[in-house]
């Protein structure tokens, strides 16, 4: 191999190397904004009925009695996507440090979405879990609550109105 060669070569596993150290920090809350749909869902979810969430999101995995705080209905989601995965060998030559690494795009994840109850209807909706993607939190959850506010929308629009 030509010394022209070696150079070119030692760049591209340098590059290769620096961008297999971009990592995604575990916390993006500063970073990324939260899910525009689990955001709704927040507020919009609030008041629907049991038989509604039944409706629009099924029924819930687990369920958990809080007391006087009523119920917590626990939605959980799995997400397995198609990774692709980039390994790059350990390079070394000459002066040349040890260049090599890899780089996971698009990880799976899990979210439990949880529903609190109180006196029938929504009170309250958290997100937890390995939920969120670089560019937005809680994203995972979309697919547990998407339908609800929807659902919630359809509602709201479609009630009844009271003329005096």
């Amino acid at each position: 191999m030509t010394s022209s060669r070696i150079r070119k070569l030692a760049l591209v596993a340098a590059g290769i190397s620096i961008l297999s150290s971009c990592v995604i920090p575990d916390d993006t809350s500063r970073v990324a904004k939260e899910d525009i749909t689990a955001a709704a869902a927040r507020r919009e979810m609030v008041g629907l009925s049991e038989a509604d969430i039944r409706m629009c999101a099924g029924f819930p995995s687990a369920t958990a009695d809080v007391g006087s705080s009523g119920q917590i209905w626990t939605y959980q989601r799995t997400v397995q996507r198609g990774n692709l995965n980039i390994v790059v060998p350990t390079l070394a030559m000459g002066a040349v440090p040890a260049v090599g690494g890899s780089v996971n795009v698009a990880p799976g994840g899990y979210c439990n979405t949880q529903i609190r109850m109180l006196n029938g209807h929504v009170a309250e909706v958290a997100y937890a879990g390995d939920n969120n993607l670089p560019n937005s939190r809680d994203a995972l959850c979309v697919s547990t609550v998407d339908a609800c506010v929807a659902y919630a929308r359809q509602r709201r629009y479609s009630a009844p109105t009271v003329s005096r």
